[in-house]
């Protein structure tokens, strides 16, 4: 009944916020908030259980174990939390930025202790993570939600040309998403950029999702035959799923939209407006596109502190059980979200299904029981293609389709729009940060009439 009474609720809330700076947003959370410094913890403490950051994983999880109380403790440094699948709206102008931040304070359970500060040292060999402060916090089980990091800085220029080009943004960073939509305004024609890096990125279909709704908005500004729309994409594919890629690649021929795939974004000289792209399939020959509007999207990898630790692989992500989400070496740690090595898209919707299995395998171990194989690889990635319209990606680990609706996702609907643009962010904070989101699985079955299938999860 609550799902309902947010769907209705949702809907008769269509007038969108205006559009207001991160800095200014910022200072209205906090004068608007009470209770936002961390609670107060002992020099060398030691937890239950530590959560080290404070994103969608970390808080869901500090949730479901706030019976712990203070035996629970969340390292994070910023008072500031934010809602990022919304930001492609931002970018659009269709959301307000205010939408998608609060303080931290306010969506971490208040029983548990709150470490504002970051982690620079992992010892899991003697059960420890040392503070940016010099303080040493030791655990008895350590959950690992850190994150991806965004590298602008491995791209030549970049930075520079986000800093003083209006015609640059990124949709991906609170400094720079409400550069995009004033881009958009200004734009009159032209080449339109909009970029896909050569790493693993969180949520991967962003990149081209605010390329339609630019699309569209040239359309609607009378400056769309005048535009070349260019998606330039490191992948081999615009989908890395058949069943989505066949319905958006419809979408782009439809709208005579121009995709470059193989090529990868090096270098931004943003005083003569040119984007420099390595041809990943001809030896990594470099060509210039020149802009006058570019989405960058940045290279992004595990955090730093990690890859300097004992916790990652060879690849450089944390090293964890795909089927568990304990890690590989130390039994006593598991990893969420997007700083692991887990082989699936990194979305939010992937992190909420990740919550419940590794709530129930942590309560497993804790209790000196073994892990169980429970995860699938689900990941959802809702690909919006205008400001109406939207496919719902859902799948797997083997990359087939894991539909929660009784009906084709593939197809552009206005439901699964207002589903992503006011259901999910309702879903996502008054749900998921109360720790009682596990993602559809239970709303596939009954959607479904449980005819859905089962797959048996071996190690």
């Amino acid at each position: 009944m609550a799902c309902i009474s947010t769907f209705i609720s949702c809907l008769r809330s269509s007038q969108h916020l205006k559009t207001l700076q991160p800095s200014l947003c910022r200072s209205m959370v906090c004068y608007f908030s009470t209770d936002l410094k961390p609670k107060a913890h002992t020099a060398n403490s030691k937890y239950k259980v530590l959560v080290v950051g404070g994103g969608s994983g970390g808080c869901a999880m500090a949730a479901k174990l706030s019976s712990l109380g203070k035996d629970c403790a969340v390292v994070e440094p910023s008072d500031m939390h934010y809602y990022q699948p919304i930001w492609t709206l931002v970018g659009a102008g269709v959301k307000g930025f205010q939408s998608s931040v609060k303080p931290t304070r306010q969506v971490l359970p208040q029983s548990c202790e709150w470490i504002q500060d970051k982690a620079v040292k992992f010892d899991p060999q003697n059960n420890l993570v040392e503070l940016g402060s010099g303080e040493k916090v030791s655990y008895d089980f350590l959950i690992v939600a850190l994150g991806i990091q965004l590298d602008y800085g491995k791209v030549k220029g970049l930075i520079d040309a986000l800093e003083e080009d209006p015609a640059v943004a990124s949709n991906y960073h609170f400094k720079w998403v409400n550069k995009t939509f004033p881009a958009l305004q200004q734009f009159n024609g032209g080449n339109a950029i909009f970029t896909f890096p050569n790493t693993p990125i969180k949520c991967a279909g962003a990149p081209q999702k605010i390329m339609y709704l630019a699309e569209e908005y040239f359309r609607m500004t009378g400056v769309r035959d005048k535009t070349n729309v260019i998606y330039n994409s490191s992948l081999g594919v615009i989908f890395g799923v058949k069943k989505y890629a066949e319905a958006l690649q419809k979408v782009v021929e439809k709208r005579n939209i121009k995709v470059n795939y193989k090529h990868n974004l090096v270098e931004v000289d943003h005083k003569n407006r040119t984007a420099i792209f390595e041809k990943l399939d001809d030896n990594n020959k470099q060509v210039p596109f020149q802009y006058d509007f570019l989405h960058a999207t940045p290279p992004m990898s595990c955090p730093d502190v990690l890859k300097q630790s004992p916790l990652i692989n060879d690849g450089g992500w944390v090293d964890v059980n795909k089927y568990t989400l304990q890690h590989n070496k130390f039994p006593n740690v598991f990893g969420l979200g997007d700083c692991t090595s887990l082989p699936t898209s990194k979305t939010g919707a992937a992190v909420a299904a990740q919550c419940g299995i590794l709530h129930k395998n942590l309560l497993q171990v804790m209790k000196g029981d073994c892990a169980t194989p429970l995860y699938d690889g689900y990941t959802s990635c809702p690909l919006i293609t205008s400001k109406s319209t939207c496919i719902l990606a859902e799948f797997d680990y083997d990359g087939k389709p894991l539909e929660t609706l009784p009906f084709n996702q593939a197809k552009e609907m206005n439901l699964t729009y207002n589903m992503k643009a006011y259901i999910m962010p309702e879903i996502y904070w008054k749900i998921m940060m109360k720790g009682r989101w596990n993602g559809p699985a239970t709303f596939r079955k009954m959607l479904r009439l449980g005819l859905i299938r089962s797959k048996k999860i071996e190690v």
